[in-house]
């Protein structure tokens, strides 16, 4: 993912302080720097990295213009005006990135390593599990249509035996009655299919409210010129969106979503289409969005949209360790220099072996979040795997019911029969 790309562009002003003036121009947040760029010399007027960013406030110049103020490391102050769409929206996404400390120190790319590492061999091992559960989720699909296709078959021969007793009940009923069953039967049994259906509903909806993942976001519905901070769950069986509070703003069931359009690694819409009235299309914003995007691609495959944004964070590569930008030499220098184990004390006679050893981890922080998004994945599927699991037993459960009741009904059919010859 790139850094240079930018994230979110947001057309304002900047105040240069040397020159007691407003220049017009574009806030720009990436993945590592919060920059603004003029409209008219296309020069950059003010670029920092979001690690040394000390506060974020919405404050008054002159008593009189809306600003938004950056408190910048070594009490640099940055004033910016006539944000659009306002200066609120802009606050709330800024606040969000910065506050999750997406681009901490330890997220910084090391080079390629000669040999596998304990992650990658983690990784390997986290690949061969899922390749597993997937097969066993195609045998648990494949088991569930078959036990459909004999639920079928029993409807079949559930509804035969019920055409068998009405004409029963006909042969059975006195001359002068000209109805086919006895009201008060026909009610009996209509309240008490309508109990087992409601039983059954209640003990399917345990396993679809189960939560995979849950990630803070700034959230919009529509456009973004509302963004709001909130929450975004992704369920086994649906999608919803929640404000701080954790009260519920929307639920997107799964077979109700329509369209998921990718704009980046950290900014998607969420699209559900109606005729002959409005869509209901949210748009989230969040540093955690790498995590929801790995389970969203499983369970949304064939619905998801990737833009031409998301392929050019996808495209543009890293910036480089020596890259000066928001930061200079030195302090990558000291930086790789903290970095680095030295003896305290060397005894005597033995500096000849003195050696220099770099501290490299045995996860780096690209494979604990490779291996982070693997494990929701398993988790997504170990979910779906119990959900169907659940299903079947139910199913079962039907299965089992049904025959029972339709060899009592067959036998209680045979004897009505025996009666009437």
């Amino acid at each position: 993912m790139s850094r240079d790309v930018p994230i979110h562009n947001w057309p304002g002003s900047y105040y240069i302080n040397s020159e007691k003036r407003w220049e017009n121009g574009t806030l720009s947040l990436t993945r590592t720097t919060l920059r603004f760029v003029s409209s008219q010399s296309g020069e950059s007027l003010a670029s920092f990295r979001l690690s040394r960013i000390m506060e974020v406030k919405m404050e008054s110049s002159s008593f009189i213009f809306s600003t938004l103020t950056v408190l910048e490391e070594g009490n640099i102050k940055h004033w910016f005006g006539s944000l659009k769409p306002n200066r609120v929206v802009v606050y709330n996404v800024l606040v969000h990135f910065w506050r999750e400390r997406l681009l901490s120190p330890g997220s910084e790319t090391q080079g390629a390593e000669p040999h596998p590492t304990k992650g990658r061999e983690l990784i390997s091992l986290m690949a061969g599990a899922q390749r597993r559960l997937e097969d066993t989720g195609r045998v648990l699909s494949h088991q569930g249509e078959q036990f459909d296709s004999m639920m079928q078959g029993l409807e079949k021969i559930d509804s035969d035996l019920g055409v068998a007793d009405k004409l029963l009940s006909e042969l059975e009923s006195p001359s002068w009655w000209p109805f086919g069953k006895l009201p008060w039967k026909a009610a009996q049994e209509a309240k008490a299919e309508d109990a087992a259906r409601a039983a059954a509903a209640a003990s399917s909806s345990g396993t679809k409210n189960k939560v995979i993942t849950s990630i803070p976001a700034v959230v919009s519905r529509g456009g973004d010129s509302d963004f709001k901070p909130g929450c975004f769950l992704v369920l086994v069986s649906s999608m919803e969106v929640r404000d701080t509070n954790c009260h519920l703003f929307h639920r997107f069931e799964r077979n109700e979503v329509d369209e998921i359009k990718v704009y980046s690694p950290y900014e998607i819409t969420v699209r559900q289409r109606f005729i002959g009235k409005p869509d209901i299309c949210y748009r989230f914003l969040s540093a955690k969005m790498p995590e929801a995007l790995s389970v969203l691609e499983m369970q949304y495959k064939k619905k998801m949209e990737f833009t031409k944004e998301f392929t050019a964070f996808k495209a543009t590569p890293l910036s480089s360790p020596c890259d000066k930008e928001g930061t200079n030499w030195n302090e990558g220098f000291l930086q790789r220099c903290q970095e680095t184990e030295v003896p305290v004390e060397v005894p005597a006679g033995e500096l000849s072996q003195l050696q220099v050893h770099v501290l490299q981890p045995t996860v780096s922080q690209a494979e604990a979040q490779e291996l982070k998004q693997m494990l929701l994945q398993l988790k997504n599927l170990a979910l779906e795997a119990e959900s169907e699991l659940e299903r079947q037993d139910e199913v079962l459960d039907v299965l089992t019911s049904s025959t029972d009741r339709a060899t009592m009904h067959i036998g209680k059919h045979t004897s009505r029969i025996k009666k009437l010859l």
